[in-house]
C-alpha cells in the first residue's frame, strides 16, 4: 500500500510542477485518540518523602500527575575520571539533559571471585549523589549482562568461565543475587522514595534468548532479584529491540535507533536507515547491534499500544569499530530528532551522551569488547570516545549545539507533546530507501499539535520538495499552512507548531520551531523560536499572518493575556546554536555563548580555549557579574561579558622515533567473518614518535587537550609502558585530556601508529579515506599536533 501511494505521490509532484501549482500535503487528524490506561504496569514505589510522585500510563509518563517527556543521556561513570564527575554532570544538566543513565559493568567491580571494588572511578553511590546535587535523575542499568562494549558484556571472566550465564541457572543466580545486593547497598537511601534521584533501573540488555531457563522467566526473576536488594523504584525497563521477550506489565521497554551500523560487516555506504524514516506501525528502528538473534516477534511487538513509548539508546553518536569506522556528521543526528518524536517518542534517551575511556582489568587485561575474547566487534582497548556531543574530557563537539534547542523544547513544551497522537499523512514514503516521498508526521491533541518534517539522510542527497503546502483535517476544521508555498531543501529538519496557547495567545502556526518559554519579569512572557532554513518565518494568528526575518533576534508582540505582553523572539541560526539556558541568581536565563556554560556554586562558570577571549551575552542580565578581569558592557537588552585570552598556545616537540613497518595483512574471521584487528605482535610495524612535553603545561589552565591528527589504521599513546589511550583512525580528530594522567612539564608521551594498508577490508567514510602515498601500498602519516589549554572562569552573579 506504501508503495502504491508513493507512486501516487509522484504522479501528484509531475502534474504539480507541470501546472506551476504548489504541492499540497494533506493529512487527517480528525480521528479520536485512544484511551490511556495504567493499571496494567506493576511500578514500584512512587511517591517520594516531598509527596511527588511518578508514574507512568500506556502513554505517557506522569511527574506530580503532569505528563513528561524528558530527556535523558547516558555517561559511564567507571570510564570516566571521578574528579570530573561533578562538571560534567552539570555539563549534562545545563544541555538540557533530565535523567542521566549509566551501566554498572560487573567486570569493573568484581574482577575476581571475593570483594567488590566501589571506590574511586567505581563509587556508584558518590556518582548519584553528584548526579542529584546538579540536579539530575539517575537511571540505573543493572546488567548482569550489559553489552556496551565490553568484554563479555560486562559478566567477569571468572563467572563466564564457570558457570552458564544469561539464564535461571543456580549457580549464576547466586552471583547476580550478590551483585544486585552490592548496588542496592551503593544507592540506599538515593532512590525516588527515599527522596533521592534514582527513578529507573533496566534489567539486563537486548534480551531475546528463549528456551529453558531463559525468556520471559529469567527476567521475571531479575527482577524478583532486584526487589530484594532494595531496588524499589517507579520504573523498571529493558530494552525493546531485536525480538526482545519479557513479562508484559512488569517491565516497560525502551527503544533506540543509530544513524548508521559499525557492527556490520559491508565495507561500502549502507542504505538508508530506518532511524531517518518516520514510524507508523513500529517502534523498532532497524539493526541496533545486538549480540544474539531471534525469529519471532517479541513482547515488545504486543505490547505496543500497553506501553508509552520510551527512548534509551538513540545514539548522540556511533562507537569506534575496527572493521567499519563511521563518522557521522552533526545533521546525521540531529535529524533524527524530529523523526523520533514525530514517531511517538516520550523518552528521548542517548546513548552515548558524554564518551568515556575503558579502565583495565587485573594484570593490564582489557576489558573492551573484542574477538580475541569471542566478541562480535573489535573495540579500542581503551577509547570509548562514541563521537559523544561531550567528548571524553568534556569538550563539546558541534553536534551539542544542534541538540539542545530540542531539548529546551521539550523541557517547556513537552507537557503538550506527550499527550499527543501520532498522525500519519495521506502519503508516505514506501520504504527507507525511497528518498522523493516527503518524510512528515503530525502529533496533535484536539485541533492542537506540532508538524514534524525530515528530508536528511545520511550519505544520500534527499529531493528537494518544491512549493509545498500541509493541509490538516482538524476536528475544528481544516488548517493549511503555510500562507505561501515554500521550497523544502535536500538536509533541512524541523517541528513546527500549530494551535498552540502561547499563555493565552493562540498562534494558528508558526514556520519556525518553538524553543522555549522565557517569564521576562516586567517585559512580560517570550516564547523564543528557531528558524527554519531557507523558509521565512511565518507567524499567523487569527486575523493576520507576520513573517520575521532570521538574520539576527527579532521581537514580535503578540498581544497581552492577563495582563501580561506576550512576545515571540526569533533568533538567528548562529545565535540559536549558542544558546544555553540556565537557572542562575534565581532567574531563568538565556546564556549566548560559543564556549561551555553552565552553573557551579550558585556561579555562572564559563570554559574555553585559555589562548582566546571568554565571551557570553545573558538576558535578563545579572544584578553584579563579578570575576577577576572581567569587563562588563551592554548591547541592547544583552548583558555582554569578557574575559581576555590568557596564554600562548604551549609549544611540543616532536621528534620521529621509528619508521613504520611493513604492516602485516589483515585477517577476516571470528563471529562477524570480517576483518580483525591485528593482533598485538602486529604493532611491530607501527611508526613512532615522542611528543615532549613543554617544560611548564600552563598554571592556569584547568585542562590541556593533546590534539593528534594522524592517518594510519591504529594510534596508540604511552606515558612509559602504560597505554593512556588509543584510536581507529577515521578522519575525526583524536583528543586526550592530560591532566588526569597526572604528567609534569618537560615529561615525553610516545605515540604509535600501525600502518594502514590499502587492501585493508574495512569501512571508512569517502571523505576521510586516506591517499596513499605514490608507489606505496600503505600509510602511517603524523599530520599535526597541538595542545590545546583551557581554561574555567567563575562568574559571581
Amino acid at each position: 500500500m506504501n508503495r502504491i501511494r508513493a507512486l501516487g505521490f509522484a504522479l501528484l509532484l509531475s502534474l504539480t510542477h507541470a501546472a506551476q501549482a504548489e504541492t499540497l500535503l494533506k493529512l487527517d487528524a480528525r480521528a479520536d485518540a485512544p484511551p490511556s490506561r495504567g493499571e496494567h504496569l506493576k511500578l514500584g514505589s512512587v511517591r517520594s518523602p516531598q509527596g511527588h510522585t511518578l508514574t507512568a500510563n500506556s502513554q505517557t509518563l506522569l511527574l506530580d500527575g503532569q505528563p513528561w517527556l524528558p530527556v535523558m543521556g547516558e555517561y559511564h561513570y567507571s570510564r570516566a575520571p571521578a574528579s570530573q564527575w561533578d562538571t560534567q554532570l552539570r555539563l549534562m544538566k545545563a544541555a538540557g539533559i533530565d535523567i542521566v543513565a549509566s551501566y554498572v559493568f560487573w567486570n569493573h567491580h568484581q574482577p575476581q571471585p571475593g570483594a567488590f571494588n566501589w571506590q574511586g572511578t567505581r563509587d556508584l553511590r558518590r556518582f548519584v549523589q553528584l548526579a542529584q546535587a546538579a540536579g539530575l535523575k539517575v537511571v540505573v542499568r543493572l546488567g548482569p549482562w550489559a553489552h556496551g562494549e565490553a568484554r563479555y558484556g560486562g559478566i567477569p571472566d571468572w563467572v563466564v568461565d564457570k558457570m552458564p550465564t544469561r539464564r535461571n541457572d543456580p549457580e549464576y543466580l547466586g552471583h547476580v543475587e550478590r551483585l544486585y545486593a552490592e548496588i542496592g547497598a551503593q544507592i540506599k537511601g538515593l532512590l525516588w522514595k527515599n527522596g533521592g534521584p534514582v527513578i529507573g533501573v533496566q534489567l539486563e540488555n537486548e534480551y531475546n534468548l528463549r528456551g529453558a531457563d531463559r525468556g520471559e522467566a529469567h527476567i521475571r526473576t531479575l527482577k524478583a532479584l532486584a526487589l530484594k536488594a532494595g531496588l524499589d523504584v517507579p520504573l523498571y525497563t529493558v530494552t525493546g529491540w531485536d525480538q526482545t521477550v519479557y513479562p508484559s506489565g512488569e517491565v516497560m521497554p525502551v527503544f533506540g535507533g543509530y544513524a548508521d551500523e559499525p557492527w556490520a560487516t559491508s565495507t561500502k555506504e549502507l542504505p538508508p536507515k530506518e532511524t531517518h524514516a518516520f514510524r507508523f506501525g513500529t517502534r523498532v528502528s532497524g539493526d541496533l547491534g545486538a549480540q544474539t538473534r531471534a525469529h519471532e516477534p517479541g513482547t515488545a511487538e504486543t505490547d505496543q499500544d500497553l506501553v508509552p513509548f520510551l527512548g534509551a539508546e538513540y545514539g548522540a553518536g556511533l562507537p569506534a569499530m575496527y572493521r567499519r569506522r563511521t563518522l557521522v556528521s552533526p545533521d546525521d543526528i540531529a535529524a533524527m530528532l524530529p523523526v523520533q518524536l514525530g514517531s511517538g517518542v516520550n523518552l528521548l534517551g542517548y546513548y552515548m551522551f558524554h564518551g568515556g575511556r575503558n579502565p583495565l582489568g587485573p594484570g593490564g587485561v582489557g576489558l573492551e569488547e573484542s574477538t580475541l575474547s569471542g566478541g562480535y566487534n573489535d573495540t579500542p582497548r581503551i577509547s570509548y570516545d562514541f563521537q559523544a556531543p561531550l567528548g571524553p574530557d568534556g569538550q563539546p563537539r558541534e553536534v551539542l549545539a544542534r541538540l539542545r534547542p530540542v531539548h529546551y523544547f521539550l523541557r517547556d513544551y513537552g507537557s503538550r507533546l506527550a499527550t499527543m497522537t501520532v498522525r500519519q499523512p495521506e502519503i508516505t514514503p514506501a520504504s527507507p530507501s525511497d528518498l522523493q516521498t516527503p518524510r512528515w508526521a503530525v502529533r496533535s491533541r484536539g485541533d492542537s499539535g506540532f508538524l514534524f518534517f525530515n528530508n536528511h539522510v545520511r550519505q544520500y542527497a534527499m529531493a528537494n520538495q518544491a512549493g509545498v503546502r500541509f493541509e490538516l483535517q482538524l476536528p475544528g476544521g481544516s488548517l493549511t499552512l503555510p500562507a505561501q508555498p515554500v521550497d523544502i531543501p535536500s538536509g533541512s529538519y524541523f517541528i513546527w507548531p500549530f494551535n498552540l496557547d502561547l499563555d493565552g495567545i493562540r498562534l494558528r502556526y508558526a514556520t519556525a520551531q518553538p524553543v522555549l518559554r522565557l517569564d521576562a519579569g516586567a517585559l512580560g512572557v517570550v516564547h523564543v523560536f528557531a528558524p527554519t532554513p531557507g523558509v521565512a518565518a511565518e507567524f499567523a494568528l487569527d486575523d493576520e499572518v507576520k513573517t520575521l526575518a532570521s538574520t539576527g533576534a527579532q521581537m514580535l508582540t503578540l498581544g497581552k493575556s492577563g495582563g501580561r505582553a506576550v512576545h515571540v523572539l526569533l533568533l538567528s541560526q548562529d545565535e540559536v546554536e549558542q544558546l544555553q539556558v540556565l537557572e542562575l541568581a534565581g532567574q531563568r536565563r538565556l546564556v549566548f555563548s560559543r564556549q561551555q556554560a553552565w552553573v557551579a556554586k550558585g556561579q555562572l562558570q564559563l570554559r574555553g580555549p585559555a589562548t582566546a577571549p571568554l565571551q557570553a551575552a545573558l538576558f535578563p542580565a545579572l544584578p553584579h557579574p563579578k570575576a577577576p578581569g572581567l569587563v562588563v558592557t551592554r548591547d541592547g537588552p544583552l548583558q555582554q561579558l569578557s574575559l581576555p585570552g590568557t596564554v600562548a598556545e604551549p609549544a611540543l616537540q616532536v621528534v620521529p622515533q621509528r619508521q613504520p613497518g611493513r604492516a602485516p595483512p589483515l585477517l577476516k574471521g571470528g563471529l562477524a567473518n570480517a576483518a580483525l584487528q591485528p593482533i598485538p605482535e602486529a604493532f611491530a610495524s607501527a611508526a613512532g614518535w615522542a611528543l615532549k612535553l613543554p617544560a611548564a603545561l600552563p598554571p592556569s589552565a584547568e585542562e590541556v587537550l593533546l590534539e593528534l591528527d594522524f592517518v594510519g589504521d591504529i594510534g596508540r599513546l604511552f606515558f612509559g609502558t602504560r597505554l593512556l589511550d588509543d584510536w581507529y583512525y577515521n578522519g575525526q580528530r583524536w583528543q586526550v585530556g592530560l591532566r588526569q594522567f597526572g604528567l609534569k612539564g618537560g615529561e615525553t608521551l610516545d605515540l604509535n601508529v600501525l600502518p594502514l594498508r590499502a587492501d585493508a577490508p574495512i569501512y571508512i567514510d569517502a571523505s576521510h579515506r586516506p591517499t596513499f602515498p605514490e608507489g606505496s601500498t600503505q600509510v602511517a602519516a603524523l599530520r599535526s599536533v597541538r595542545l590545546l589549554p583551557l581554561r574555567r572562569v567563575s562568574i559571581a552573579p
